[in-house]
């Protein structure tokens, strides 16, 4: 890509719009970065790029920012409904985001996963899968790398592996993973995208420019997700936990198995897996799915299923003390995440949840916690709406915790609540950002925690 003589404005001061001007800067572009927060709140970041010749515009944004721009590339955690976004639109303006501006310098392969639930770790275990069929693999998108990035690092003749969000679809027009995978479409991120329609609108984008040499894989157990194969232009392969599917990736016999094109492949059977739950059994189909139709050798892929143990802060296992064991599932940003750790566990359950409320319905998951938990301990600015819903669903109320904004006090709440064979499960079903930077400074402020408990005892 030669960006020579263009000027380009990227807009959000996060990773991916560094990474985006630093990239745009080598290729020749005149470059502007413009987030509309006040400069001390952004750390060393602005100074640090302006050092390296790209110009940093802090605060509100006025619209003479877009004169004399020829592109625009937006950073994930802006909307597009933002003034400077909708004029740029409003004046012919050539637009797009950072995954897009990756696809456009990317010289391999593009697998790109997206969904509710399960993106992390289905990307993670794509990425370790493709590792064994290109000599060079990339692992970027809303897993923490930008994505723009990794396409560079890579060049040609490897592979990257995108974790797609709905944030990042926003601002793309021709956006083409040669596989796309859409896990499952339930609510969320609600006040972003306005509804629940505009949310599966912007999953559905990620595939929309395929053509039938691309692959779209599909869970078809999610009804959403089974229906997009009607608006699919690509070549659809379905995968499936509870139905055997004619052409596809399901469970047979207890196996994970692989039919396509006239041929079926005994992959590995599920008790193999180390991941935990069935909604695990449904990524690794998914994952499995994905590499098969990406070039990756079946026994290879067996291989790496059988020895992958997961990722960080998704049902994560901490530690073991005086019979209790802990798990840190601080992703589960969601009420059907939630659901899913707790749909994991035999044991009782004593239950850390709560943080920044995302006002989703409740009534399934507090069902679910009404079976599942001994004892629920609540925190963050969702406790107050989190145990009304639970007492509503017949939770007892003095069963019930408050540990305000204290993960230290939350833990030790659970711990003296908690049964020998018990299991302590940090799986807010909400978004950190009341407390925290993000689930990860939470997840391991939890697991920190507990270490500590542990270090303490005699």
């Amino acid at each position: 890509m030669d960006l020579s003589n263009q000027k380009v404005l990227v807009v959000g001061l996060g990773i991916s719009g560094m990474a985006a001007a630093r990239i745009a800067k080598r290729f020749g572009a005149e470059v502007v970065v413009s987030d509309a927060k006040e400069e001390e709140k952004l750390g060393g970041e602005p100074e640090t790029l302006r050092k390296e010749g790209i110009r940093v515009e802090c605060g509100p944004q006025d619209m003479d920012l877009l004169d004399g721009v020829d592109h625009i590339i937006v950073s994930p955690a802006v909307p597009v409904r933002v003034p400077l976004i909708q004029e740029a639109y409003a004046r012919d303006m050539d637009v797009e985001s950072e995954i897009e501006f990756a696809y456009h310098i990317a010289k391999s392969p593009i697998l790109a996963i997206t969904g509710t639930n399960g993106k992390t770790t289905t990307t993670t275990l794509v990425g370790k899968l493709m590792e064994t069929a290109f000599p060079v693999v990339g692992l970027g998108g809303n897993i923490g790398v930008p994505l723009s990035e990794e396409c560079l690092r890579v060049g040609e003749g490897g592979c990257v592996v995108a974790e797609i969000s709905s944030y990042q679809m926003e601002a793309t027009d021709d956006f083409r993973p040669h596989v796309a995978a859409v896990l499952n479409v339930t609510p969320d991120h609600v006040v972003r995208h306005g509804n629940l329609d505009v949310y599966q609108q912007m999953k559905e984008k990620m595939f929309a420019q395929q053509t039938k040499e691309d692959f779209l894989v599909l869970n078809y157990d999610d009804p959403k997700t089974r229906g997009m194969a009607e608006r699919a232009p690509g070549t659809v392969c379905f995968f499936s936990r509870k139905a055997e599917m004619n052409k596809g990736a399901f469970v047979k016999d207890g196996v994970l198995t692989m039919r396509w094109n006239g041929k079926e492949t005994a992959i590995l059977p599920v008790k193999e897996l180390q991941i935990r739950g069935g909604h695990n059994v449904e990524n690794a189909l998914a994952a499995m799915a994905t590499a098969y139709l990406a070039g990756a050798e079946p026994e290879k892929i067996a291989e790496v299923l059988r020895n992958f143990e997961g990722v960080e802060h998704r049902i994560e296992p901490v530690l073991s003390l005086d019979g209790i064991s802990y798990w840190n599932d601080s992703k589960a940003t969601n009420t059907d995440s939630a659901i899913k750790a707790l749909e994991s566990f035999e044991e009782p359950i004593v239950l850390l949840a709560g943080g920044d409320d995302k006002m989703t319905d409740l009534t399934d998951f507090m069902n679910l916690v009404k079976e599942k938990c001994r004892a629920l301990v609540l925190g963050g600015n969702a406790a107050a709406r989190f145990k009304e819903a639970a007492l509503a669903a017949g939770f007892p109320q003095d069963k019930i915790f408050a540990a305000g904004y204290s993960m230290e006090k939350g833990v030790e709440l659970a711990r003296a609540a908690a049964q020998s064979g018990d299991v302590v499960l940090l799986s807010p079903a909400c978004a950190s950002f009341d407390m925290y930077s993000g689930f990860e400074e939470r997840g391991r402020n939890f697991k920190d925690i507990v270490r500590s408990i542990a270090g303490k005892k005699p």
